[in-house]
């Protein structure tokens, strides 16, 4: 097989397990995707709809809409460009930028806060960019600097955004996204405060402290700001460089990424929101570094139980700890017919944490069929049901399971994923994820969210 052919076949993969786990959560852009019913593209009319409002986002809330995108294949190649050519084109500010930015957040005299500080930026990224700096007692710095006025910016594009759901619910209302539209105006107007990202970067921290295969980096407090977040260095390659080496390389790589993901989740309540692969660097012994910590999102307890009941609903084929956990998760009038469409669903997201041996994710699968044919029942069954509307703690929640899923097809890891879940959920209790959650909180300075 070719080098050609061989990232063709992966590009698929991927393809399959993003286009069925996006388009049965109703993700935001699902419509100019495949519609779930037959799989066919949209028309060209409503591709241009898409791409004429997608094409004016700017800001995090580009990001939920390319993160679909940066997967070959799932949106129709007009949408899909338009996306991905803003993401790519998007040039740091110059030195003058930088200077008054800078003289902002710290004052005229902010170069000598620091021994050395490169203008030019490192990475440039939705709110802002990265630039590198060393502190006056030698500490390699990464210095994140927001943008000017991003509170408009982001205010206008979530209006785009929900624009956006729109259009999708006239594609096909069968999943009404209303309350995603809600979900992610929450969330990103969160990703403006610097100082709240710091917190969760603290709180991060402490959660992962026992696991020395992942490295946080911390907030640097007196060069920081609610508009400029001065951290630690971490140094690592990009994720995607490790895609040839050794099987046994990518599979520290991948437990790390699995581990980094589930255990805030599974005793703590909290999932990092972001799947950008250029959220992770892999450290020269092939653990990893977690970045960016402006989309995070905390579930209440009972969710999370919700969770780990439904897989061991889907485990032991009770429908009726299964409707449990769906209302649980937020789902209303749970139905004997709905739990019986929604494992369907659950039952392919699940799959790779069920199934107790040696596997790749998407089990090696190469043709789109299954999985499509899977979501298309699933859809039909939804239409007949009359629809369903998907609580808003689904949104992030099932975008960052693409995401890390993703990243382990591209990985191409083998390994006992049923073991690694089990580990993580080994000793779960609602109560003592209560109490970890509110002293973890506490100690790192986030606020405890309101209830839902």
């Amino acid at each position: 097989m070719s080098k050609r052919d061989d990232e063709d076949g992966l590009g698929r993969r991927i393809s399959r397990f993003a286009r069925v786990s996006a388009g049965l959560s109703g993700v935001a852009v699902r419509g100019a995707g495949r519609a779930l019913a037959g799989g066919k593209t949209v028309s060209a009319a409503n591709a241009a709809d898409l791409t004429a409002v997608l094409g004016q986002l700017r800001g995090p809330v580009m990001k939920v809409a390319q993160f679909v995108a940066t997967v070959p294949g799932i949106l129709p190649a007009e949408v899909a460009r338009s996306l991905l050519s803003l993401q790519a084109n998007a040039p740091p500010m110059g030195s003058g930028f930088v200077r008054r930015r800078m003289a902002a957040e710290l004052g005229q005299d902010w170069e000598r806060k620091f021994r050395s500080f490169e203008k030019e930026a490192a990475h440039a990224a939705s709110l802002g960019q990265v630039h590198r700096a060393v502190a006056r007692d030698g500490s390699k710095l990464a210095c994140k600097l927001q943008y000017p006025n991003m509170g408009a910016a982001v205010e206008a594009d979530i209006r785009q955004f929900k624009a956006a759901l729109m259009l999708q619910r006239n594609f096909d209302g069968t999943i009404d996204t209303r309350e995603f539209g809600r979900e992610i105006e929450a969330r990103l107007s969160e990703e403006l405060d610097y100082e709240r990202e710091a917190a969760h970067m603290r709180l991060y921290g402490q959660m992962l402290c026992d696991r020395p295969e992942i490295s946080v980096p911390a907030p640097f407090v007196p060069l920081s700001s609610k508009r400029l977040l001065t951290m630690s260095w971490l140094e690592g390659r990009p994720v995607l460089e490790f895609e040839t080496t050794a099987l046994a390389t990518r599979n520290a790589i991948a437990t790390a990424l699995f581990k980094a993901w589930w255990r805030p989740f599974a005793r703590y309540g909290v999932i990092h929101g972001d799947p950008h692969l250029g959220n992770y660097t892999v450290r020269p012994d092939h653990g990893i570094n977690l970045l960016d910590y402006g989309c995070v999102r905390t579930f209440a307890p009972d969710f999370v139980a919700g969770v780990v009941a439904l897989y061991h609903a889907l485990k032991r084929k009770d429908d009726a700890l299964a409707a449990k956990a769906y209302k649980a998760w937020g789902f209303a009038k749970v139905t004997p017919e709905l739990v019986r469409v929604l494992n369907l669903w659950a039952g392919f997201i699940f799959e790779p944490l069920l199934d107790d041996r040696v596997r790749v994710v998407d089990n090696g699968v190469s043709a789109a069929e299954y999985g499509l044919k899977q979501a298309n029942e699933v859809h039909a069954r939804l239409k007949a049901l009359g629809g369903i509307r998907p609580p808003r703690q689904f949104v992030f929640m099932d975008r960052a399971a693409i995401g890390l899923g993703g990243a382990l097809i591209r990985l191409r890891a083998e390994l006992n994923f049923h073991r690694l879940f089990e580990e993580e959920i080994a000793d779960f209790d609602q109560a003592l994820l209560a109490q970890r959650q509110a002293n973890a909180f506490s100690a790192a300075g986030v606020p405890l969210p309101e209830a839902e």
